[in-house]
């Protein structure tokens, strides 16, 4: 919790598990209390948004407060993920942070076109992701203010 004690809930789309394992470290290392739920591919991604599949248990509970997603994951990049968030008029409201290995120019601007909130490059090192994961949570949860929290 942060700030006015509004629990933090943080999506996080990454399909390699090992990946998926440092970031939770990562987070825990920051001292920044959230609740992270983490999905393999842009499918995925979409089902627990729209409470669909296995993740039909998760009906009435609010909705992240903000996504984590990598571009390069199987069934649905984080492309296609993206633009079919960003035209859903419910989930087009919570930010979206791209968290990828890529660097290449063409990226960066389409997910901007598509209505990414920020792009960053993953960093090497786990210090340098605990760094990450504690300013993204400072930026997103102490610095602006979010929209408030609704439940699909």
């Amino acid at each position: 919790m942060l700030g006015n004690s509004v629990p933090i809930n943080i999506l996080i789309a990454e399909d390699d598990p090992n990946d998926r394992l440092l970031t939770q470290e990562a987070m825990a290392e920051s001292n920044t209390v959230a609740k992270l739920d983490f999905v393999a591919d842009g499918h995925e991604l979409l089902q627990f948004l729209h409470r669909q599949g296995t993740y039909a248990t998760h009906a009435g509970a609010p909705l992240p407060g903000i996504i984590l997603l990598d571009l390069n994951m199987p069934r649905m990049d984080g492309r296609e993920a993206l633009q079919r968030l960003k035209s859903d008029p419910v989930l087009r409201r919570i930010p979206v942070v791209i968290m990828t290995n890529s660097r290449d120019e063409d990226d960066i601007s389409h997910t901007y076109q598509l209505g990414a909130s920020s792009y960053v490059i993953k960093p090497r090192g786990f210090d340098d992701l605990v760094t990450l994961m504690e300013e993204l949570c400072r930026y997103w949860f102490r610095v602006v203010e979010l929209p408030p929290a609704t439940h699909h």
